[in-house]
C-alpha cells in the first residue's frame, strides 16, 4: 500500500547520524531503490561508528559522501552539487545533536554543510533515548525545524537500547515511507485546516460466537485514502472494520466490528466532517438473531436476514451546505448504470465504481482500476495503479470538479 509512482525516478539523499537506529537505515533505502527512486547517501563521522560505508553503497550503487574535504580530489563545492542534486531530502536517525546542529543552523561535517545547502523537501526522523527525547531543548529544536518546513516524523514509544520501553525508538519502516510521501507530494497543504472522515475495512455481522457475515475487503483502498488525506495536510479520521493493514500514522483512528457499530460512530463524526469518503465494505445484511452458542451442524438450516443501516443514507440527512460526499460502489454487471443510479439516489457529490472479478479486482489487491462519476456529469476511466496512486487520483478528480 504505501509504495506510490510519486517515488518513481525521484532523486533523494538520505543522511545517517551516529545512533544505534542506522541499521533501520538499510531497509529504507531499500524501499526506495524497489519504488524507483534513485539515491545517495551521506554519513556523520558518528554514523560510521554504527554501520559501514560500504552497506550503504551497496545498498544504493552509488559512493557514499563522508568527508567535507576528502583528500586527493577536489570537493569545495561537492555539499552544494548534491544538494543541487536532490529532488527531497531526509536524516535518519536524527540524533539529539544532529537536530540541534540543523536548528541552528550550524555547518561543520559533510552532511549539515549540505542540508543548509538543500532547498526541497526535507524530512527529520528522530531517534533517541526517551529521556533526551523528552527534554525541552530538544522539543524547542524540533519546533524550530518544523517552523521552517520540515517534516517531521515522529519516534514510537517500544523497547530502547539501553534496555527498557519508551518512546524514541525510529519509526517503523511504513512510517518513514508515509513521511517522506507527505514532504515530496506536490499538493502537500492542499487539504490543510480540512476534515476527512473515511471509512474502510470490512464490517462483521456474528451468527454465532464462531460464525460471521462479511465481505472480503482487506482494508488497504481506505487506508490508502487515509495516507493520502494526510499527505495534503487533512486532519484524518479512519473508521475501519476487520482490515489485513496497519492504518497510517497520526490519523485517529475508531475500530468498530458491525455496520451497526460503523454508523453510530460515522454519525458521531459527521458534523463537524468536511470531506466523507465510504470506502469501507460494509455488510449489507445480518442474522436475524445472534446466538450465544455455536450451532452444531446437525442439518441444512435456513438463516433469516435483515437489512444493515445504510450510512451513505443517513448522512445525507443531515449533511449541511458545503460537505462532500463520495461512495464506493462494487459492481459485477451493468457497472456504469448501476453506479450512477446509487449515486442519484444516495444525493452523492461522487461515485467510484469498483468491478469484481478479472486482474484488476479490488479486493485483496494492492492495485486498483476504478471509473470516477461527479454529480455534475464529469467522468474519468482510470488506468489499473497501485492503491496510493488512485487514491492520489481520486482526490485529485473530486477537489477540482
Amino acid at each position: 500500500m504505501f509504495n506510490s509512482s510519486l517515488f518513481e525516478n525521484k532523486k533523494v539523499l538520505i543522511g545517517l547520524s551516529g545512533g544505534i537506529a542506522a541499521y533501520k537505515t538499510c531497509e529504507f533505502i531499500r524501499f526506495l531503490i524497489t519504488a524507483g527512486a534513485e539515491v545517495r547517501v551521506m554519513m556523520t563521522a558518528a554514523a560510521r561508528e554504527f554501520i559501514t560505508p560500504l552497506t550503504l553503497e551497496t545498498l544504493s550503487r552509488h559512493p557514499v559522501y563522508l568527508e567535507t574535504f576528502p583528500a586527493g580530489e577536489f570537493s569545495g563545492t561537492h555539499h552544494v552539487h548534491l544538494a543541487d542534486w536532490a529532488e527531497a531530502a531526509a536524516i535518519l536517525p536524527a540524533t539529539a545533536n544532529v537536530i540541534a546542529k540543523l536548528a541552528a543552523g550550524i555547518a561543520d561535517d559533510f552532511v549539515t554543510t549540505t542540508w543548509l545547502a538543500l532547498s526541497g523537501p526535507r524530512m527529520v526522523a528522530p531517534a533517541m533515548n526517551s529521556h533526551m527525547w523528552a527534554n525541552p531543548i530538544v522539543q524547542r529544536n524540533i519546533k524550530t525545524l518544523e517552523d521552517v518546513g520540515h517534516i517531521i516524523c515522529p519516534p514510537e514509544t517500544g523497547f530502547l537500547a539501553e534496555g527498557y520501553q519508551g518512546e524514541g525508538r525510529l519509526a517503523r519502516l511504513e512510517y518513514l515511507v508515509q513521511y517522506l510521501y507527505r514532504a515530496v507530494h506536490p499538493v502537500a497543504a492542499s487539504l490543510s485546516g480540512r476534515k476527512v472522515l473515511i471509512t474502510a475495512g470490512r464490517t462483521e455481522e456474528r451468527w454465532d460466537p464462531v460464525r460471521i457475515l462479511t465481505n472480503r475487503s482487506s482494508g488497504k483502498m481506505g487506508c490508502a485514502l487515509a495516507l493520502e488525506a494526510f499527505a495534503r495536510g487533512a486532519d484524518v479520521t479512519l473508521i475501519h472494520g476487520p482490515m489485513d493493514v496497519e492504518p497510517p500514522a497520526s490519523v485517529e483512528t475508531v475500530a468498530v466490528e458491525s455496520a451497526a457499530e460503523m454508523s453510530a460512530k460515522v454519525l458521531e463524526k459527521f458534523d463537524q466532517t468536511d470531506i466523507y469518503l465510504s470506502a469501507a465494505a460494509v455488510a449489507d445484511y445480518r442474522p436475524a438473531e445472534s446466538v450465544g452458542h455455536k450451532i452444531k451442524k446437525n442439518s441444512d438450516l435456513v438463516l433469516p436476514l435483515k437489512k444493515t443501516a445504510d450510512i451513505l443514507k443517513l448522512v445525507e440527512k443531515r449533511r449541511k451546505p458545503g460537505q462532500l460526499l463520495i461512495g464506493f460502489a462494487m459492481e459485477s454487471e451493468n457497472f456504469e448504470q448501476n453506479a450512477l443510479e446509487k449515486m442519484a439516489a444516495k444525493k452523492l457529490d461522487g461515485m467510484v465504481l469498483n468491478r469484481i472479478g478479472g486482474a484488476d479486482a479490488a479486493f485483496q489487491n494492492d492495485y486498483n482500476q476504478v471509473t470516477l462519476f461527479s454529480a455534475n456529469g464529469k467522468k474519468a476511466v482510470l488506468k489499473r495503479a497501485l492503491k496510493l496512486d488512485v487514491a492520489r487520483q481520486i482526490f485529485d478528480f473530486f477537489l477540482n470538479p
